[in-house]
């Protein structure tokens, strides 16, 4: 199959492998994320709050990260502690993680020091390009030297250029789902030496035509396919399997802190640091399937759920009167009306904002103890989640049953990341339009835009079914690979159908990882990525027709009939 995409592009020449051969320069440019500006990028200030500054040192830090790889391959570095960091340096430039120019100034240095640590040690040594790279001692130094290291610049074919933005982009979404589960003691050598292959590709020395990139893309895919199941295990080793919760949405009176961001062990160390102390726990945006989990549940004080997607955080914090600590990715520009209530731990940073290490949660713990928490019970839905593989998989005979008697109709897959950006309306009425027949399976914090609608249940089996986080694509993943077995079918033949929305980089990724798998005939909203050249998206609509979303009306009549 990869063949034919060389077939899209004129006269099919081979590509060599070059440093950027693009003249065009950028004060800033970024294009990784769904809501880049116009459509085609943030070249004066990121649409998220990323200053021009913190996009040019993070696209340092991974030209750094570069010559790290190219060191751990040419002295054959196993270090699995090394690969991990690579993966956590990786992570800070996924959207939303970090915003400090500071933090990033200290993880250049520690990158080129572990580099530099591993050379002398192996005996060898870069004279040119990013393994001989020697880091500026300020941050305008920094700025100057991440000239030309832009995604802009990887290469003056637009089409070569995409796909290596799909790469990296990807590389960073992997990254993130290896740092949450080599946290919990789940790591794979193999996942390491990928990273490290990808980041090099292009400084290597290896000559990769049009094919071969497309060819790393799928690697990248099944790859991370490996690390959501090495996450997975390390979720529901060390928590449980998610069994189907009832969460509140309303509040309790007393004091709280708000945990957003995915990482569970942050939840988990929280929870017993303030057992006993009077604080409610809430959770916030993607944290909400952690309710779901048996040895988070045990925890009295663990209550609710508060406010909806990311994106909301500036509306819906000034009205929390606790503390918010922010793990993993999906912070905002913290207003300066609840600021100083914001707390941050691990790879996430904000300017100014007190970052807690080692799970030292003292200080979020005081703050809360300082404000007035939730005065009265206040009421409200409840929502439910914890429809992991195991809890739907345990009720399989009754889906398959339903199947073959005509009860169940057809199964969507909606979900993905949430945004501001307009037109993402479209999943919340796509979900309520869809027939009583028919089955919604949902994860990430997509399904912020309908989580709380009541479409009721098929034979005792809700409709809408919370598979989890972003990182539970995995359990999403093996539901349809059981019911493909179940019916000795492949999963395009069926009754399935995945209406996706993105947003970052963990949404690349896990599209990468579908089709590495096969997956076709995916709808994708609310607009298609801006770093997808026309050429590279026509091969994707011809190989795996990938579609984009149009109208809840004209898409369920397209897959219905």
């Amino acid at each position: 199959m990869l063949k034919k995409f060389i077939s899209f592009f004129s006269g099919g020449s081979a590509q060599t492998n070059t440093e950027s051969t693009s003249k065009k320069e950028f004060a800033m440019f970024c294009n990784q994320c769904e809501q880049t500006a116009k459509g085609t990028g943030c070249t004066k200030v990121g649409v998220c709050g990323k200053q021009p500054e913190v996009s040019d040192i993070q696209d340092l830090v991974v030209y750094s990260l570069r010559g790290l790889a190219l060191a751990a391959q040419k002295t054959g570095n196993k270090d699995a502690a090394l690969g991990h960091f690579a993966a956590k340096m990786l992570f800070t430039t996924l959207t939303n993680v970090n915003f400090d120019p500071a933090r990033f100034q200290t993880f250049i240095n520690q990158i080129v020091a572990k580099r530099d640590e591993i050379l002398a040690k192996g005996g060898a040594s870069f004279s040119s390009g990013p393994a001989a790279f020697k880091p500026a001692a300020t941050i305008d130094g920094l700025v100057a030297q991440a000239e030309g290291h832009g995604v802009a610049n990887f290469d003056s074919n637009d089409d070569i250029r995409s796909v290596k933005q799909l790469l990296v982009y990807g590389m960073k979404g992997l990254a993130a789902y290896t740092d949450h589960a080599a946290v919990l003691g789940q790591q794979d050598q193999a996942v390491y030496d990928f990273l490290y292959k990808g980041l090099a590709a292009g400084y290597d020395g290896v000559e990769r035509d049009l094919n071969a990139w497309v060819g790393l893309l799928l690697e990248c895919g099944n790859v991370n396919l490996r690390a959501m199941e090495l996450l997975d295990a390390g979720n529901t080793g060390t928590y449980g399997h998610p069994v189907p919760t009832e969460v509140p949405l309303g509040q309790k009176k007393g004091k709280a802190i708000l945990v957003s961001g995915h990482d569970l062990k942050d939840l988990y160390e929280l929870l017993k640091q303030t057992e006993g102390k009077g604080i409610n726990i809430y959770t916030h945006g993607e944290m909400l399937p952690c309710h779901g989990y048996p040895e988070l549940k045990k925890f009295p004080h663990f209550y609710g759920h508060y406010g909806t997607a990311w994106q909301n955080q500036q509306k819906e914090f000034p009205a929390f009167p606790g503390a918010i600590l922010f793990t993993t990715n999906c912070i905002q520009k913290p207003a300066d009306n609840y600021s100083a209530n914001v707390f941050t731990t691990g790879l996430v940073g904000w300017p100014g904002l007190v970052h807690c290490e080692n799970h030292d949660f003292s200080a979020v713990i005081k703050r809360a103890l300082e404000l007035p928490g939730f005065t009265e019970d206040t009421p409200g839905k409840t929502v439910m989640t914890g429809f992991g593989r195991n809890a739907v998989l345990s009720v399989a005979d009754k889906v398959i049953d339903g199947v073959k008697a005509g009860a169940i109709r057809h199964f969507f897959l909606v979900g993905g990341c949430d945004g501001a950006k307009p037109g993402r309306n479209y999943y919340t009425e796509f979900v309520e339009k869809t027939p009583k027949d028919t089955i919604v399976l949902t994860l990430a914090c997509g399904k912020f835009r309908f989580f709380d609608k009541q479409i009721g249940d098929i034979g005792g089996i809700p409709r809408l079914l919370d598979v989890g986080q972003c990182n539970d694509a995995y359990s999403a993943v093996q539901i349809a690979l059981a019911l493909a077995g179940a019916f000795n079918c492949g999963v395009n033949d069926l009754p399935l159908s995945l209406v996706l929305s993105w947003y970052e980089q963990k949404a690349v990724v896990i599209l990468l990882t579908l089709l590495a798998l096969g997956i076709k005939d995916i709808r994708l909203g609310p607009t298609l990525p801006a770093f997808v050249s026309p050429n590279v998206l026509n091969f994707l609509v011809e190989n795996y027709n990938i579609k984009p979303i149009t109208t809840p009306d004209e898409d369920l009549k397209a897959i219905l009939g």
